[in-house]
C-alpha cells in the first residue's frame, strides 16, 4: 500500500515533464493553423492559408524533394557501407579493432559546425560544394557512425549459435552471411535505417555549409525563411515534419515493433 500511495507523485512528475519537454512539439500545430500574418499565441483566428502558401512555394516543394532523395541514398549507403563494416568490428579479432571502432565513430563526438567547417575546407578542394554528390558525402559522415554503432551492438547481441551451426553443415562464409546474418540482424537494420533517414533529412549545420543557389535542403530552407520573416508558414512546415517523423516511427512499429527494433 505504501508503494501505490508513492507512485502519485512520480507519476505526476512524469507527466508534468513530458508536457514540459512536449510543448513546445505540441504547440506547432495551432500556430500552423493560424490567420495571423505573423507567429502569436494564440492566433486571433483559425485559416489553412499557410498550408497552401506552403504548397504554393515552388522553393520550399524543390528543397523537400532534395532532402527526401537525399535522405533515402544516405540511409542505403550507410546500411550498405556499417553491415559489413560490424560484422567485421564484431566478429573478427585484430590489432587495432578498437581503435579503428572509435575512430569511424569519432565524428559523433565533435560539434558539427566543427566538423561542417572541416568537410568545407576539404570538399572545396575537390568541387564538391553545392552538389548532390557532396551532400551525400558529408551526409555519410553524420549517419555511418550512427549505423555503425546500432548495428554492432545488434551483432554482438546475437546468439551465435545459428551461425556455428551452418557453418558446421557445410555453409560458406557468404551462405552464412546473408541467409543467416542479415535475417537475424533485420530489427537493427530497420532501426539504424530509420536512425539514418531522420539524421540526414534534419541536417542543417553541416547542410548550411555546402549548400548554394544551385541546391538547398529543407531545414536550410527553412533556417533562412526564419532569418529573413517569422510566418505561420513555417509552423506548417514544422507541423508536416513531425507527422513525416511519426511516420517513421510507426513505419518501424509497424514493421516489427519499437522494441525489437531498437533493443535487443
Amino acid at each position: 500500500m505504501e508503494i501505490h500511495k508513492t507512485s502519485w507523485p512520480m507519476r505526476i512528475l512524469v507527466f508534468l515533464l513530458f508536457v514540459y519537454l512536449l510543448a513546445p512539439v505540441i504547440l506547432v500545430f495551432p500556430l500552423s493553423f493560424s490567420g495571423d500574418q505573423v507567429l502569436r499565441f494564440p492566433p486571433s483566428f483559425w485559416s489553412t492559408r499557410w498550408y497552401s502558401a506552403l504548397f504554393a512555394n515552388s522553393q520550399m516543394l524543390q528543397a523537400f524533394w532534395t532532402s527526401l532523395s537525399l535522405a533515402a541514398i544516405v540511409t542505403a549507403l550507410s546500411i550498405v557501407i556499417a553491415v559489413p563494416a560490424a560484422w567485421v568490428m564484431t566478429r573478427l579479432t585484430f590489432a587495432g579493432r578498437d581503435l579503428l571502432f572509435n575512430l569511424f565513430t569519432a565524428p559523433l563526438l565533435l560539434p558539427t559546425i566543427v566538423l561542417g567547417l572541416a568537410i568545407l575546407i576539404v570538399f572545396a578542394s575537390f568541387g564538391l560544394l553545392a552538389t548532390m554528390h557532396g551532400l551525400v558525402f558529408a551526409h555519410l559522415v553524420v549517419t555511418l557512425p550512427y549505423a555503425l554503432r546500432v548495428l554492432a551492438v545488434s551483432l554482438s547481441t546475437q546468439d551465435r549459435a545459428c551461425e556455428e551451426a551452418a557453418r558446421t553443415l557445410g555453409a560458406k562464409p557468404l551462405t552464412v552471411f546473408f541467409r543467416v546474418t542479415v535475417p537475424m540482424l533485420t530489427p537493427g537494420i530497420v532501426a539504424a535505417a530509420a536512425l539514418c533517414f531522420l539524421v540526414s533529412f534534419d541536417e542543417v549545420v553541416i547542410t548550411l555549409f555546402l549548400t548554394g543557389p544551385r541546391i538547398s535542403t529543407l531545414p536550410v530552407e527553412l533556417y533562412n525563411y526564419v532569418y529573413n520573416q517569422a510566418d505561420p508558414l513555417v509552423a506548417a512546415a514544422s507541423a508536416l515534419l513531425i507527422l513525416l517523423t511519426l511516420a517513421v516511427i510507426m513505419i518501424v512499429e509497424r514493421a516489427m515493433g519499437l522494441g525489437k527494433a531498437f533493443v535487443k
